[in-house]
């Protein structure tokens, strides 16, 4: 399985998964947490990584969009984010 991968450069961060890469400055994040629903509590969210059941949820809310990222390793994508 690929694994989605987060890193800050600058001030933006740069999310990758497969052939998506999105940049979200960083000044634009209010909010990084885990998001107990399975198909995530916000449906307009941009979806990113594989949804399956054993997999955890992260939810990004920002100023412009929202985003709802498929993980096995929710605390590493959370603490880049929150950094």
């Amino acid at each position: 399985m690929i694994e989605v991968s987060v890193k800050k450069v600058e001030n933006n961060f740069v999310i990758r998964w497969q052939l998506l890469r999105i940049e979200i400055p960083s000044s634009d994040i209010l909010d990084v947490r885990l998001d107990d629903t399975y198909g995530g509590e916000d449906q307009d969210a941009i979806r990113i990584g594989l949804p399956y059941g054993t997999t955890d949820r992260v939810f990004i809310n920002t100023a412009k969009q929202n985003y709802l990222v498929f993980t096995s390793n929710p605390s590493a994508i959370i603490s880049k984010l929150s950094a």
